[in-house]
């Protein structure tokens, strides 16, 4: 019997992603369950439980409705699925803005009952407090500038941030503030592209855009969005795969067969013993 210890599977970290600013691009996608998990977990260097779970998965208008308890239920199955990238799980809304005290304990929690190894908050200088707080408390921060989809309401939609070049000193404050507070790394969403690459080289920490630029430090993209199950694409997408058409037509072969009853046939029913 062999005496050599197997390798183990050490997870990504957060100080391990903040150490890639200007290195090697940075791979992320969102996943919501065990099973797509474990395949991105092979490809990707975090994998984000994107509060986007309320849309894709459950049917909602917007995140505004998603829960804590939803978050980390969804968090401990990605959790699960998956061996060697980071585990980023996104604050909901409501469980961070009120104080930096109410947003840790909501932060532990997830931590706590997940096992992923990061939390992501949305809003830039205003929540450079809380970031500071979480981070000197022992929970890693991942910040979200620019389009906040929690904040979506007062910004009257999903509007692309940065048009007016009068607007781009404060999202540069912005990403400083969070990076300075001690953010591992910012999320910078749905802004022009020159804004996006003035935010990378004003801050020390990577950025991972979405809908911002190509000399961004990583990006990351909703994983059912690049996969084609949606009708409506966003512009800053790349659909990858259609998936979704090749799980309707596979569905509906599948229909009529049964309505044909030719499913299920010799090969998926158990015979007797009988002669």
């Amino acid at each position: 019997m062999s005496t050599e210890k197997q390798a183990t599977v050490r997870r990504i970290t957060a100080p391990q992603i903040a150490a890639r600013k200007g290195d090697a691009p940075i791979v992320a996608l969102t996943a919501y369950h065990a099973n797509t998990a474990a395949i991105v977990d092979r490809h990707a260097d975090f994998i984000l439980v994107g509060d986007s779970l309320g849309m894709v998965v459950h049917g909602m208008e917007s995140t505004v409705g998603v829960s804590l308890d939803l978050m980390i239920a969804h968090a401990r199955s990605v959790v699960r699925g998956t061996s060697r990238a980071l585990v980023v799980v996104d604050m909901p809304f409501a469980t961070y803005e009120e104080s930096p005290q109410i947003a840790f304990r909501n932060a532990a929690r997830v931590m706590q009952e997940s096992g992923c190894g990061a939390v992501k908050i949305e809003g830039g200088a205003r929540m450079a407090e809380t970031v500071r707080f979480l981070v000197e408390r022992g929970i890693p921060v991942m910040a979200h500038i620019g389009l906040t989809p929690q904040a979506s309401h007062v910004m009257g939609g999903f509007k692309t941030q940065g048009r007016d070049e009068d607007t781009w000193p404060l999202h540069v404050a912005d990403a400083r503030a969070v990076a300075e507070a001690g953010a591992f790394a910012v999320v910078v969403e749905g802004v022009v592209e020159p804004l996006a690459d003035m935010i990378s080289a004003a801050i020390d920490v990577p950025t991972i855009g979405i809908g911002a630029s190509a000399k961004c430090d990583g990006q990351i993209l909703v994983l059912e969005d690049m996969l084609g199950f949606n009708d409506w694409v966003p512009k800053f997408v790349k659909v990858y795969a259609d998936i979704g058409a090749q799980i309707d037509k596979a569905v509906a072969s599948y229909a009529d067969e049964v309505r044909a009853r030719s499913f299920p046939g010799d090969a998926q029913v158990y015979k007797s013993n009988r002669k």
